[in-house]
């Protein structure tokens, strides 16, 4: 058949099973659109770019699968940037497709030229700058295999309009891209590790991100009930192990409950599963577990004796490797740690003032989840909000927390809540943001009123930049800059003015009526809460500082910036 690359693309994206696409149309990617015309792909209108990364993320995190944006050359490829790192660090497989201008004129800095491939190498797992249609037959599958494959994560494909635009004779399409087969399991590896685990006597199990994109979860739970070990999870790992089981401990790090870092203080075997060791779930790394001998399950061997160097290393999915191990690994008891950790639970809680009050920051989180239901989807902007969102969310399964991690990026909530609804639009979607993460890619609102996706924006609002005036306070001697909006919008108004339905819960004579009424109002609805300006989320890990040193609400802060 004849084609031009345009349509080639689209047949190609068809074959890998592509539905939908979030991108903004420019003159550089016009071939791209017009073939839009005859496929049946369904084109999402972003209004800004940074916005269609995030879109195609939501659908990403929220099915596992790659997801595809476009944008066009300059900078419509430069605004995507920060959402192609965003996937890089979190390991979402995320296909980025950009335009260039015609090949004669690269080098030229010809009219919104710019170099995608060299900007994009070091966040990207590979990228292309196709030189020929023909070339398309191969690099698109090729692409969605290499984003799928081992630890996913994001890829560029860069494609010049005249070879968007250049007619070929295509014989056949080929085979989609698919992800490679997992490294084969060290079984001696293997052994050891069960040796290990075995022996202890404290053991914990800490879960990230790697579990959930193995779908290993049941292999978690099982593993943990089998060696009655606790579990606790990173940020990333949020509902891979149901927050009401018995074994869940919840998460770690700077704002993890403060029983959790107790009792990664006293394990003396530690079973890291698909979790880097990042600095905000270790604090200062020399310190963390030290009474604990790790085993370090990860499919990326890069990440093996990167940040802590383990006692055992099993470089392999999550899944194959649990499933490796759990025949190998004895059924104890272990009734003295779990009294232990039950003792650590008791004596060090997390607390969650106002949690019955749908206007404090714990309260609009469980009433929202209480509403909502356990099939809700949650999306989280950055800041305090999503800390509170963590520590009281009860998550209880995969795919159910959809936030940026390693990036820890503004923005991210609301573009990313309608891909997820976009994927799975039987389902609820909560976007919790705050005010700061809001105004970052506010005009996503105009996206979710014209797709009038089934998302709910919760808005936590005190008119500042909650966790940089939380940090100044602790850790700056209380020297403010920069952390307040001295100009504060009003956020309903502004969500109406975009067509969508709006409350302000301050004004409601019953705040938890009218959450209910408006998480049940068709279509996307945005909730303003006000909260206490001087609200701070606890725990926190000063930044440098060993867990065991967080600190605790009510506590004496006054040494905290020496």
């Amino acid at each position: 058949m004849r084609t031009t690359g345009a349509a080639l693309i689209l047949a190609l994206l068809e074959r890998q099973g592509i539905e939908t696409v979030a991108g903004i149309p420019g003159g550089a990617s016009l071939p791209i659109y017009d073939a839009l015309n005859a496929s049946p792909i369904r084109h999402v209108l972003a209004r800004h770019e940074q916005g269609a990364g995030f879109i195609a993320q939501g659908t990403a995190r929220a099915t596992g699968r790659p997801a595809v944006c476009f944008g066009t050359s300059g900078p419509g490829a430069t605004n995507l940037l920060t959402a192609i790192a965003d996937a890089k660090l979190d390991s979402i497989p995320l296909v980025a497709i950009t335009a260039q201008v015609p090949r004669a004129m690269i080098g030229s800095d010809a009219f919104q030229e710019i170099d995608t491939y060299g900007l994009t190498v070091p966040i990207t797992k590979h990228n292309w700058l196709v030189r020929s249609a023909a070339e398309l037959l191969d690099v698109v599958p090729e692409a969605f295999r290499v984003a799928a494959s081992g630890r996913p994560g994001p890829v560029v494909i860069d494609v010049p309009k005249d070879v968007q635009s250049e007619v070929i004779e295509v014989r056949g399409l080929p085979h989609p891209g698919r992800p490679d087969a997992p490294p084969p399991v060290d079984a001696a590896a293997v052994r050891r590790a069960a040796a290990l685990l075995d022996g202890a006597r404290r053991p914990i199990l800490l879960i990230g991100a790697g579990v959930i994109a193995a779908g290993a979860s049941a292999l978690v739970r099982r593993l943990a009930e089998q060696a009655s070990m606790p579990v606790a999870s990173t940020l990333l790992g949020l509902g891979a192990m149901p927050c009401d089981h018995p074994l869940s401990l919840g998460m770690v790090g700077m704002h993890g409950a403060p029983y959790v870092n107790l009792a990664l203080e006293e394990c003396d075997v530690l079973l890291a599963v698909g979790m880097r060791f990042d600095d905000r779930a270790t604090g200062k790394a020399s310190a963390f577990c030290p009474n604990a001998r790790v085993i370090h399950v990860d499919v990326d061997a890069s990440e093996l004796g990167k940040i802590r160097k383990p006692a055992v290393a099993v470089c392999a999915d999550a899944a194959h490797a649990l499933d490796a191990l759990l025949p190998q690994v004895a059924a104890k008891p272990r009734a003295a740690w779990r009294a232990r950790v039950d003792e650590l639970r008791a004596a060090a809680p997390l607390a969650m003032p106002g949690a019955d009050d749908p206007t404090t920051p714990y309260g609009i989180v469980r009433a929202a989840a209480e509403i909502a239901g356990d099939d809700a989807i949650v999306t989280t902007d950055v800041g305090q909000h999503q800390m509170w969102v963590a520590q009281a969310y009860p998550f209880r399964r995969p795919r159910q927390c959809l936030t940026s991690g390693g990036l820890g990026t503004m923005g991210f909530g609301l573009p990313a809540a309608i891909g997820a609804a976009l994927a799975a639009p039987e389902r609820p979607v909560l976007c919790f943001t705050g005010d700061g993460s809001l105004l970052m890619n506010l005009q996503e609102l105009a996206t979710a009123a014209e797709e009038r996706v089934n998302v709910k924006v919760i808005l936590l609002n005190n008119g500042h930049l909650g966790l940089v005036r939380q940090q100044q306070q602790l850790f700056y001697g209380g020297r403010y800059q920069a952390s307040r909006f001295r100009a504060e919008p009003d956020f309903a108004a502004l969500a109406r003015a975009f067509g969508i339905e709006a409350v302000r819960l301050g004004d409601a004579s019953d705040p938890r009526e009218a959450l209910a009424a408006a998480l049940a109002t068709p279509g996307p609805c945005l909730v303003d809460v006000p909260i206490a300006r001087e609200q701070n989320v606890y725990p926190m890990v000063p930044p440098g500082a060993a867990n065991r040193d967080m600190l605790i609400a009510g506590e004496s802060h006054a040494d905290a910036a020496a």
